[in-house]
C-alpha cells in the first residue's frame, strides 16, 4: 500500500475511472521478474526505471487492467 507522508486525509485522483490506484510488491530482482513476466504475456506498462540510488521500479497489469508496481531496493 501506498503511504503519503504529508498528507491528512485520502484523496483519489482520478485515474482511468478506478477508485483503487495500485498494488506493490519488492521483488529481488526486477528485471529477471519482468522477463518471466513478458513470457506469460503479462502486460508491462511501465519498463524498469531507476526511482533514485537505490530503488528501481516498473509496472505491471492484471488481467482486469489494475496496477501492480513492482519494486527492487538494493
Amino acid at each position: 500500500m501506498t503511504y503519503y507522508h504529508n498528507q491528512n486525509k485520502f484523496l483519489q485522483p482520478q485515474y482511468e475511472e478506478r477508485l483503487f490506484d495500485h498494488l506493490g510488491f519488492e521483488v529481488a530482482d526486477i528485471n529477471k521478474t519482468i522477463s518471466t513476466l513478458k513470457k506469460e504475456n503479462v502486460t508491462v506498462t511501465d519498463e524498469p526505471f531507476k526511482l533514485n540510488a537505490h530503488t528501481t521500479i516498473a509496472f505491471i497489469e492484471d488481467p482486469d487492467g489494475t496496477l501492480i508496481e513492482l519494486i527492487e531496493r538494493k
